[in-house]
């Protein structure tokens, strides 16, 4: 049950994500992206993380689509459509787009995925994340920890 409702909410936003950017009404298509972002929080929703289904609705969904209504509002010739797009333009981006899709899925494919035991799984404790924002050997993230403070204090 709960695959066919994912794939139902997936066609719905592939749908939506298609109509958002192929509309000649502005409005329209923040309306066809603001179901695009609920059907995100469904998702999100449905592999129970809940917190982060409701930021998603609360900042994406609310505050987003409000500042693009009214950053759109504010545009003078909001009700006229937009100029028809030229066909290169749209061979361009028919490319560009198909060849992003390739390479994702040659990348997908050619990746060993390696399934781990559950006897292989390592809970990760507070410590260990410390440890690791302090290392400075292979994985330690303690130089761009110290870069970006210099930025706050010059920025400061």
């Amino acid at each position: 049950m709960e695959r066919i409702i994912f794939y139902i909410i997936a066609v719905l936003m592939i749908i939506f994500a298609v109509m958002a950017v192929s509309n000649r009404n502005i409005m329209r298509s923040i309306i066809y992206l603001l179901f695009v972002l609920i059907g995100m929080a469904g998702i999100y929703f449905m592999i129970e993380f809940f917190f982060l289904g409701a930021v998603q609705l609360t900042v994406y969904a609310g505050g987003i689509i409000v500042l693009y209504v009214n950053s759109v509002m504010l545009v003078e010739k909001i009700n006229t459509p937009l100029p028809p797009t030229p066909f290169w333009r749209k061979l361009l981006a028919g490319g560009i787009s198909l060849a992003g899709i390739v390479l994702t899925l040659i990348a997908v494919w050619s990746h060993n995925f390696v399934n781990i035991a559950e006897s292989q799984a390592k809970e990760t404790s507070i410590e260990d994340i410390g440890l690791a924002f302090l290392n400075y050997g292979d994985k330690g993230y303690i130089l761009p920890f110290e870069v970006i403070s210099i930025f706050c204090w010059l920025l400061w």
